[in-house]
């Protein structure tokens, strides 16, 4: 009941945060940014909260990643914590506001199609452990993985508008492109590393349970092909040395990918047997 009102009250300080961005970036209000900065916090804090509950669910202390539920609500967290971060970098006024829609629609649809139950990995032994360090590696990968598409977003929009030179305060208030291809350049890099780390960490769980067969599964071959986009974004960048644009555009083919990845969940016999 409680975990049910933090969720609920944590979508609306989140819908109000989102409104007064969204004031801010139509026309500049300090004081709104202000406040949709602080009432990101409280989400932030509401979030942390309510992980807090389901770990301590049960009488003793565990990580909450292992039901789906679990997996969105940390990955709204870090969504959440990394648009804090954000706030406070200067002209990131429109990253944070696209960052937060991502996260609240995170949240809402967790709150829609699933819900909180049992952890269905209380009784699991300790090789499917390491699919405890797997999940919440995903969620921080993802987060920043979020990070650089929304990045790459702005490089296209922005580049196609001075392309045509179309001028206007919007424009003034983002970033050059130059520091949008770094810094989208910088969140992907993270978040691959992070994302490689955590197949590792899942390939050794599967290894460890003699599960062969699940690396054949659409779940696993999916994840690879967003992987190989990133590597396609890392080569056109650093080794064909090729325009910003394009590969922004990489970039957002291969969260495209990761997106797609995760509707994958309901024909994947993968996450069936993981409980995620």
């Amino acid at each position: 009941m409680l975990l049910n009102l933090i969720y609920i009250t944590g979508i609306c300080i989140y819908a109000l945060s989102l409104l007064f961005y969204i004031s801010d970036c139509i026309s500049r209000n300090s004081v709104a940014k202000r406040i949709g900065t602080g009432l990101l916090v409280i989400t932030a804090l509401l979030q942390f909260t309510g992980i807090g509950i389901r770990a301590m669910e049960g009488g003793h202390f565990h990580f909450p990643v292992f039901t789906l539920f679990d997996f969105l609500f940390l990955l709204a967290f870090c969504i959440s914590i990394t648009s804090i971060a954000l706030a406070y970098m200067k002209r990131s006024e429109f990253a944070v506001l696209l960052m937060n829609l991502v996260g609240f629609s995170v949240m809402l649809v967790n709150r829609l199609w699933f819900t909180a139950g049992d952890n269905a990995l209380y009784s699991w032994e300790t090789e499917h452990r390491l699919l405890l360090i797997h999940i919440a590696l995903a969620s921080v990968s993802f987060a920043a993985l979020t990070v650089g598409a929304v990045f790459a977003a702005i490089y296209v929009f922005l580049h196609r508008k001075l392309k045509h030179k179309q001028w206007n305060d919007t424009i003034r208030r983002l970033p050059s492109l130059e520091k949008l291809d770094v810094y989208s350049y910088k969140a992907l890099m993270a978040g691959t590393i992070i994302l490689v780390m955590s197949l590792i960490l899942a390939v050794m769980s599967v290894a460890m349970a003699g599960r062969w067969t699940l690396f054949l599964d659409i779940k696993v071959l999916s994840t690879l092909t967003a992987l190989a986009m990133y590597m396609v974004y890392f080569i056109k960048r650093r080794l064909w040395r090729r325009s910003g644009r394009e590969a922004a555009i990489w970039a957002l083919i291969g969260y495209g990918f990761i997106i797609l990845n995760f509707f994958l969940n309901t024909w994947s016999a993968f996450h069936s047997w993981s409980g995620v």
